[in-house]
């Protein structure tokens, strides 16, 4: 098992930035492939970025520019840095990862960009 701690949310202008964390408890977390997801009010969940065991990145079309996604394995945490935040990046957003053919979330940090 793994537990999966989002945080770093919260309420930011239009153009402004966030970093988000999610941070594991299992020590092996460089192992695994880590998503961020996002929920908006009514919507469904939609994946954001990926990283893989290796580093490598991969982006949904409407963030690729703006949101980096890394990882910082001593910690057992991931990252995702975010910029040039839109009103429409509003969301619930989650980390996510596969082990043993189970899939693990986080609870989950809100981001709000209003002005």
């Amino acid at each position: 098992q793994v537990q999966l701690v989002e945080s770093g949310g919260g309420l930011v202008q239009p153009g402004g930035s966030l970093r988000l964390s999610c941070a594991a408890s299992r020590s092996d977390f460089s192992l695994y492939t880590v998503g961020w997801y996002r929920q908006a009010p009514g919507k469904q969940r939609d994946w954001v970025a990926t990283i893989t065991s290796r580093g490598s990145a991969y982006y949904e079309d409407s963030v690729k520019g703006r949101f980096t996604i890394s990882r910082d394995d001593a910690k057992n945490t991931v990252y995702l840095q975010m910029s040039g935040l839109k009103p429409e990046d509003t969301a619930v957003y989650y980390c996510n990862t596969q082990l043993q053919l189970t899939s693990y979330w986080g609870q989950g940090t809100q981001v709000t960009v209003s002005s």
